[in-house]
């Protein structure tokens, strides 16, 4: 098989998250004194964390970005995502079967923080999938669109990047997948709203898929 090893994304790609936290995240920056529309707040944060925004949100509340802002971010997103998050479509079937044809070999790597990768994953039931494998931007010199978090994740599998698969569903996303040296395939639902194919493959994308589901055939076409 031409992929040794598949590193994922996690929002967007293995739940379905990024409008429930958006819709969090647009909630707190109106009643900071942002008045931003639910479109904008996605189209200016989709792949980024809230804290490497930091001065364009101070900017539109005139408030500091603070720790006890963020912990309340945190805990309104992690209860919304506790009570609605739900697993991309075909996305369980997808991971179970790249864990068969890669040996074991894949890994979650997500710009978002470790708890929330790991509480979704759980949600979701693909913990046990990831177990031991998972990744976050938090914990890197920098995070999306730099590659550091996926050239961990490749380091850790024993994969060098030109051998990996990244999935990924945003331009900073694919864009950190293409700098780590690895093949970026990026999942394009119709309904995603926040990029569009040309994008995806102008940052460096080798090609586009509309279905989850599709993913592992996808792979095997490489053998």
């Amino acid at each position: 098989m031409q992929f040794q090893a598949l590193l994922f994304d996690c929002d967007g790609v293995l739940v379905d998250s990024e409008s429930i936290t958006n819709s969090v995240l647009c909630s707190m920056l109106n009643e900071s004194g942002w008045a931003i529309s639910s479109e904008e707040c996605l189209s200016r944060f989709i792949g980024k964390t809230v804290r490497s925004q930091a001065a364009l949100i101070e900017a539109h509340t005139g408030q500091p970005l603070t720790d006890a802002w963020m912990a309340e971010f945190y805990a309104r997103r992690n209860e919304r995502l506790s009570a609605e998050l739900v697993a991309i479509d075909g996305a369980l079937a997808a991971v179970q079967q790249a864990h068969a044809l890669c040996a074991g070999r894949i890994a979650c790597a997500s710009g978002a923080d470790r708890a929330k990768v790991e509480m979704q994953l759980a949600k979701v039931g693909m913990e046990g999938y990831f177990a031991g494998r998972v990744f976050s931007g938090h914990e890197m010199p920098r995070s999306k669109p730099f590659p550091d978090v996926y050239l961990a994740a490749a380091d850790a599998l024993g994969v060098a990047p030109a051998q990996c698969l990244v999935v990924e569903d945003t331009v900073t996303g694919v864009a950190a997948g293409v700098a780590a040296g690895a093949t970026v395939w990026a999942y394009f639902p119709s309904d995603q709203g926040h990029a569009s194919a040309d994008e995806l493959l102008a940052a460096g994308a080798s090609r586009v898929f509309p279905d989850m589901g599709q993913l592992p055939a996808m792979i095997r076409a490489q053998e």
